[in-house]
């Protein structure tokens, strides 16, 4: 497709150079935005199929050869995020804020750099900035979990309520509030929120070991019905078997123990190794 465009641009620029000198300069603008194009769709393809190093690389290269571009910072600070680099990302998000024609997503992205970072007052202060009218999932989302850092329940439940109403897929912020409730003793309402989770994202697994630490801390010992492997089941079974001994149920503990190493289908190290551990506590 590309080679017959530039055969018809060539053609084009022939023929222009017979009558006007301003045809060569028609053609290298028509090249420029091709190249323009190009380079959207392969900068597209770097941030969501791309290996996120390889993204790196690129972007990192792309704004050594043309810096001051801020869709080329954009791209480099996403990658760096992507690869697990958010200490790298961080100093990247900022130089992207102090370009001209930021915006105020980038400012939410520069405060979920910082919590990846552990770096909580830094988030809340680049929120702060953000007007209130900049209304998405993720800002939601942020302010959400920078609220539970600092124990601010209230303004948490607000923010995770207003997060699951802005987005098609809320199985994540449902699994972090339930969490939050986790932490607040709140066991029966995490345990509703985890099963909210695992309604719109059955196969989360984190959801399901949470939901198991809810009902445990409710010293109720008995595996939610909800979708699992055999090997989840296993691992399930290990969690609420830990959880029971926690809370000095040690005989539950133990028959949770050995149910979990005969449901594995392969040996289950940690297990047998828990169970070991609490049979030598009890014959000394």
């Amino acid at each position: 497709m590309r080679h017959s465009i530039l055969m018809t641009l060539c053609a084009a620029a022939i023929g222009l150079a017979a009558c006007d000198d301003s045809g060569e300069a028609e053609v290298e603008r028509a090249l420029k935005d091709l190249n323009v194009v190009d380079e959207t769709n392969l900068n597209d393809v770097m941030l969501t199929v791309g290996d996120p190093d390889e993204a790196v690389k690129y972007f990192a290269g792309a704004n050594a050869n043309d810096p001051g571009r801020i869709d080329l910072q954009r791209g480099l600070a996403k990658s760096l995020v992507r690869a697990g680099r958010a200490s790298e990302a961080v100093p990247a998000w900022q130089q992207v804020i102090e370009h001209e024609k930021s915006e105020s997503v980038d400012r939410v992205e520069l405060a979920d750099a910082y919590i990846r970072t552990n770096q909580w007052d830094q988030a809340a202060a680049t929120l702060n900035t953000v007007p209130p009218t900049f209304e998405t999932f993720k800002r939601y989302r942020l302010e959400a979990m920078v609220a539970d850092s600092k124990q601010q329940w209230q303004k948490s439940d607000s923010f995770y309520e207003t997060a699951v109403g802005l987005t098609t897929r809320p199985a994540s912020v449902y699994n972090n509030w339930g969490y939050s409730k986790l932490t607040r003793g709140d066991y029966s309402g995490a345990e509703r929120l985890f099963s909210d989770a695992l309604r719109f994202n059955p196969s989360m697994f984190t959801a399901k070991n949470n939901m198991v630490l809810a009902r445990g801390a409710q010293r109720q010992y008995t595996l939610p019905v909800v979708q699992m492997t055999q090997v989840e089941r296993a691992q399930l079974l290990h969690t609420m078997a830990l959880t029971a001994i926690k809370q000095n149920d040690l005989t539950i503990g133990k028959t949770l123990l050995a149910e979990a190493i005969e449901t594995h289908p392969r040996f289950f190290e940690e297990a047998s190794r828990a169970l070991a551990a609490l049979e030598n506590n009890a014959s000394n």
